[in-house]
């Protein structure tokens, strides 16, 4: 099977730039502009070969794909393993051709074979549902916990954005202003354990719609990257997303990703964008998240719904 590459990867961003027009709400996990655009081209090189994809056609025009990520064992950034025994589906659908999600799982069964498989649908999507319990899942109750690794999808439009205030000494810069390495470093500090490298940046850099300047860090007064965002501009939709934000954990608690969420806004509207999307962890045993987003005025529109179809 040939790889999901850069010609697939923007009709699935097409697609889901028509969901973000229409039904932003419906928007699955891992399925947006730039959630596309992160994963694929950050975790190409390491997982790419794990990967399996089929897209679903009308008339010429793209209607539906499914992304399976099929078990796998990697390194992790520190050296130690990580097994993945489980499949995993990403998928979408337009929202006038719900009906094409059961082929969808069908080719998921096919190709995932005989592990247990996973997936999720959205809150708001009930027809999503329907079909999932319709095809034998059943909501995954530890994953979709009040401690699950469960994910909400927020939403904000750009108007009356505060002004960011940093810390005496600290400043804001764009990865337009540091080396890669850098960069790449900023990330690995912020997510204990990355894989990320230098090489996967050069790919996110290549991937559309990545931008360097909107691309935000901001850099302590001795020189350290303290946090990092990057935001994915989508010009046909005025729709900007951050994926991923993370702070040092030497510069936790101290208003950085605050101040970086406010910048970045401004800097989005600057660009032409009139609203901004982000997801993050909605479980409320994790709240530190969700509660920094709901500060600069984001609001949930939807959440995941883990699903899992146990083997037999």
């Amino acid at each position: 099977m040939e790889n999901l590459g850069p010609t697939e990867l923007k009709l699935m961003q097409g697609l889901a730039q028509e969901v973000t027009a229409l039904r932003p709400e419906l928007l699955n996990g891992d399925a947006t502009v730039g959630e596309l655009a992160w994963v694929w081209a950050k975790d190409f090189d390491a997982l790419g070969r794990f990967w399996r994809h089929r897209l679903w056609f009308e008339r010429g025009r793209l209607i539906g794909w499914g992304w399976a990520h099929l078990p796998y064992r990697v390194a992790r950034g520190d050296g130690t393993p990580l097994e993945v025994k489980t499949a995993n589906l990403i998928w979408q659908v337009h929202p006038d051709r719900a009906a094409l999600l059961p082929e969808i799982l069908d080719w998921y069964d096919d190709v995932a074979g005989g592990v247990d498989r996973l997936l999720t649908v959205q809150s708001a999507d009930r027809q999503a549902q329907a079909i999932v319990a319709a095809h034998g899942y059943a909501f995954d109750a530890e994953a979709g916990s009040d401690n699950g690794p469960w994910v909400q999808f927020n939403i904000r439009e750009l108007t009356d954005v505060p002004d960011p205030v940093l810390p005496e000494g600290f400043r804001f810069l764009t990865a337009g202003d540091v080396p890669p390495a850098a960069a790449v470093k900023a990330h690995r500090d912020a997510w204990h354990a990355s894989r990320f490298t230098e090489a996967a940046f050069e790919r996110v850099r290549r991937t559309w719609p990545y931008r360097p300047d909107l691309h935000v860090l901001v850099a302590a007064p001795d020189g350290t990257l303290a946090a990092t965002a990057i935001i994915w501009l989508d010009e046909a939709t005025k729709t900007a997303e951050f994926e991923p934000v993370g702070t040092h954990r030497d510069f936790r608690r101290q208003g950085l990703g605050t101040a970086l969420q406010l910048h970045g806004m401004h800097l989005a509207r600057a660009a032409g964008a009139s609203r901004m999307l982000v997801a993050c962890i909605g479980a409320p045993a994790h709240p530190a998240a969700r509660n920094m987003y709901y500060s600069v005025g984001f609001r949930a529109i939807s959440r995941d719904l883990p699903q899992i179809k146990v083997a037999r």
